[in-house]
Formats: structure tokens, C-alpha cells, sequence
């Protein structure tokens, strides 16, 4: 694409803005994506508050979002190629590279469906809620994709490294919570029995007092 151009000019400038911006915003995702795995069922890190947690994750997926805009953004405003702002949110709506930018609107998508719904959280159900929420694990793979599939920067060089590091910090992270579900099931199957053991008791007297009740003249 460079080769076309003779020095920097405007064009030259939204192409390495779009790129660059892409390259962040996939980095940011990554973290949030991490840190939602990490995430012990208290809410915490090591050596982090619950408070500082939440608002590391959250201020983490804003940043994530607003890179994200701007990367949208110049990507439409490169006239290199012809790219519609509707392809932003409309999935194969971009008559260039029409699936693999389907794939960034769906990205897009779920990530304004999980900070709409964030926002509106006090007036919705917490199933719906965590439905929602749910859909952000979707979204890193399909970004990652995208990034992969529509820029060829990305399957080559360091970049193409980064992008494996990426994957492999996310099967690691997945890896270990799995592993923590896994040492949390046998406490949690002695609590419900402790819990089974408690109320087994307590029916039986419930019973015994029915029964003297019936058998009182």
C-alpha cells in the first residue's frame, strides 16, 4: 500500500493512525480480557482491592473502546480504500474486504452492547445483565481475527509474534481458571453437603412434631 505513496502525506498518515490504533486496541482487549479471567470469584487480583479491580477493568475497556473509535475512524477517512461508516456497525456492509471487516463490526457490536448494557445495569435484570456481559469473551477472538485476516502487517514480522503472545497469554489465563474452577468444586460439593446434613435434622423434627400432633386425643 506504501510503495503507491511518495512521501508522508495525509492518506500515508490515516493508514499508519488506523493501523497503530488497531494494534493498541487489540492489546487493550487482551488486558481486559485477562483481567476478567484472573478475577477470583471475590472479585479481587493479588495485592488488589475489589474497588481498584473494578475500576482497572473499567477504565481498562474504555480505553479499549475510545482507541477502538478512532481506528474505525481513520480507517474511513483513508480514501485508499472506500470503507462506509455503516461497516463500522453493520457486519459485511464494506464491498472491501467485506467479511473480515464483518468481522470488526461484530466486535464492535458486542463491545456497545456490554457498555450500554453496563451503563443501564440498574434498571435491568442481572440474567440479562450477565447474558450480555457473557458475549464479551466473544468479542476478543472475533477482534482478533479481524486483525489478522484484514491487515496484512499482522500475519508477518513482530507484529505477527505479538499476536501469537496475545493468544498464548489468553489459553494460559483460561488454562488457570479452569484449574481454580476445578480446586473450588470439591469445597463447594462439602458445603452442600454440610448444608444437606443440617437440614436432614431439622425435617426429621419438623416430622416427629407433626406426627405427635396427629396422634394427640
Amino acid at each position: 500500500m506504501l510503495e503507491n505513496v511518495d512521501g508522508i502525506n495525509s492518506s500515508t498518515a490515516l493508514w499508519y493512525a488506523s493501523r497503530a490504533t488497531g494494534v493498541v486496541a487489540l492489546l487493550l482487549l487482551t488486558a481486559v480480557l485477562l483481567l476478567g479471567l484472573l478475577v477470583t470469584r471475590q472479585g479481587r487480583l493479588p495485592g488488589l482491592p475489589r474497588f481498584a479491580v473494578t475500576g482497572l477493568h473499567r477504565n481498562l475497556s474504555l480505553i479499549a473502546v475510545v482507541f477502538v473509535v478512532v481506528h474505525v475512524l481513520t480507517a474511513v477517512a483513508d480514501s485508499y480504500v472506500k470503507i462506509p461508516l455503516t461497516a463500522a456497525i453493520v457486519p459485511l456492509a464494506s464491498p472491501y474486504e467485506r467479511l473480515w471487516l464483518g468481522l470488526g463490526a461484530v466486535s464492535f457490536d458486542i463491545m456497545i452492547a456490554v457498555i450500554v448494557t453496563s451503563l443501564l445495569r440498574r434498571h435491568l435484570s442481572r440474567r440479562l445483565w450477565r447474558g450480555v456481559h457473557l458475549t464479551a469473551y466473544a468479542c476478543w477472538p472475533v477482534a482478533w481475527l479481524h486483525s489478522i485476516t484484514s491487515s496484512t502487517d499482522m500475519r508477518h514480522g513482530e507484529l505477527f509474534l505479538l499476536a501469537l503472545a496475545c493468544v498464548a497469554a489468553v489459553i494460559i489465563a483460561v488454562g488457570w481458571r479452569l484449574a481454580a474452577a476445578a480446586r473450588d468444586l470439591p469445597r463447594a460439593e462439602r458445603v452442600a453437603h454440610l448444608m444437606a446434613t443440617m437440614h436432614r435434622p431439622m425435617s426429621a423434627m419438623h416430622h416427629h412434631r407433626a406426627a405427635e400432633r396427629t396422634t394427640r386425643p
